[in-house]
C-alpha cells in the first residue's frame, strides 16, 4: 500500500505518480468509466459532430458565390447552436466537476486507510459534498478563474519584451498546482473556500512548519515534466489526421473538391473520430497529472506526516 502524507523529492513525484497506477490503476480506472464514461461518450459525440458541421460550413461557404453564406447558416440555424451551446456548456461543467474531483476523492480515501474502493464510495463522496462542490464551483469561475485571466493576459501582453514567454512558462505550472491544491485542501480539511485557497497559494513556496526548504521547484519541476509527457503523447492522437489530409492534399490529383472543403466526407468523419478519440485519451492521460499534484498536496501536509507514522508505528507493534 502506498503512503501518502509522506516528504517526496522531485524524482519520487515522477517516479510514484506512475507506481500509483501501478497499484492502483484498473480499480482507479474502472471507478472511472463507471462514473464518468456516459459524460465522457456525451460530450466527444457533441464535439465531433458540432465540430464537423461547423467546419464542413466554415470550408464549405461562398462555393456558390454568395458572400454571406456562412452568416445565413448561422442566423437560419440560431436556435440549434445556442441549444447545443448550452448543452455543451453543461456537459462541460460536469465533466469538468467529475475529472477533477474524482481522482481528489479518492486518494482521500486511500490515504485514510481504505484499500478497496467502489464506485458506490465515490458517488457517496460527491452526493455528501454536493453543498461544497458549489461552493468551489461558483469560486472557480468568479474569483480563480478572473485572476488566472489577468495573470496570463499581462503575461501575454509581455511577450514583446520576450519576458513574457519565462513568465509563462514558470506561472502556468503553479497555477495548475495552485488550483489542484485548492481542491485537495477545500475536501480534505474544514476549512472554508478562502482558507483553502490560501493555503495552496502558501504551500507553493514553504512547508507549514517554515523550518524547511521552499518546495517551489520541485513542484513547478514535477508539473512540468508531466505536462510533457502528456502533451507528448496526446500529440501522437491529433497529428495522425493532420498527417493523413496532408499526405492526400500532396499525393492525389487537385479535383477542387477535397480542397474547398477537406472536413467532408470520409475524411471529414475519420479526421473528427480521430479527435474524438484524442480527447478521451487526454482526459484519461490527465488523471496522471491530477494524481502528482495529490501526492505534492500530502507532501505539503507536514503538520500530517508524524502522525500518521505514529500511527504506522502503532500498528506495527499491535501486529507483533
Amino acid at each position: 500500500m502506498m503512503q501518502f502524507y509522506k516528504k517526496r523529492d522531485f524524482g519520487t513525484f515522477i517516479s510514484d505518480s506512475f507506481n500509483f497506477f501501478k497499484l492502483y490503476g484498473k480499480n482507479y480506472f474502472k471507478n472511472y468509466i463507471l462514473i464518468n464514461g456516459l459524460l465522457l461518450i456525451l460530450m466527444v459525440v457533441v464535439c465531433i459532430f458540432g465540430y464537423r458541421e461547423l467546419f464542413s460550413q466554415v470550408f464549405g461557404s461562398n462555393l456558390s458565390g454568395e458572400g454571406r453564406y456562412f452568416e445565413q447558416y448561422f442566423e437560419e440555424n440560431m436556435g440549434m447552436f445556442i441549444g447545443v451551446g448550452i448543452l455543451t456548456f453543461f456537459l462541460f461543467i460536469i465533466l469538468m466537476i467529475v475529472n477533477y474531483l474524482y481522482p481528489v476523492f479518492y486518494l482521500r480515501r486511500l490515504a485514510q486507510g481504505q484499500e478497496k474502493i467502489k464506485t458506490d464510495d465515490i458517488l457517496n463522496d460527491f452526493k455528501s459534498n454536493v453543498g461544497k462542490i458549489a461552493i468551489l464551483c461558483l469560486g472557480m469561475i468568479f474569483i480563480v478563474a478572473p485572476l488566472t485571466i489577468l495573470i496570463f493576459g499581462i503575461s501575454a501582453a509581455l511577450m514583446v519584451i520576450v519576458i513574457g514567454f519565462f513568465l509563462i512558462l514558470l506561472l502556468y505550472p503553479v497555477i495548475i498546482n495552485v488550483t489542484t491544491f485548492l481542491m485537495y485542501d477545500f475536501f480534505n480539511t474544514e476549512r472554508g473556500f478562502f482558507e483553502s485557497l490560501s493555503y495552496s497559494i502558501r504551500a507553493q513556496f514553504s512547508y507549514t512548519n517554515g523550518r524547511e526548504r521552499s518546495p517551489f521547484w520541485k513542484y513547478w519541476g514535477a508539473t512540468i515534466i508531466i505536462f510533457i509527457i502528456l502533451y507528448i503523447i496526446s500529440s501522437i492522437f491529433t497529428s495522425i489526421p493532420m498527417f493523413f489530409m496532408y499526405g492526400t492534399l500532396l499525393t492525389t490529383p487537385p479535383d477542387g473538391n477535397f480542397e474547398q472543403n477537406p472536413f467532408d466526407g470520409t475524411f471529414g468523419i475519420f479526421f473528427f473520430v480521430m479527435y474524438g478519440i484524442s480527447m478521451l485519451v487526454s482526459l484519461f492521460l490527465y488523471n496522471l497529472m491530477y494524481v502528482n499534484a495529490g501526492l505534492m498536496y500530502y507532501d505539503s501536509r507536514t503538520d500530517l506526516h508524524q502522525k500518521v507514522e505514529l500511527a504506522e508505528i502503532e500498528t506495527i507493534g499491535i501486529n507483533e
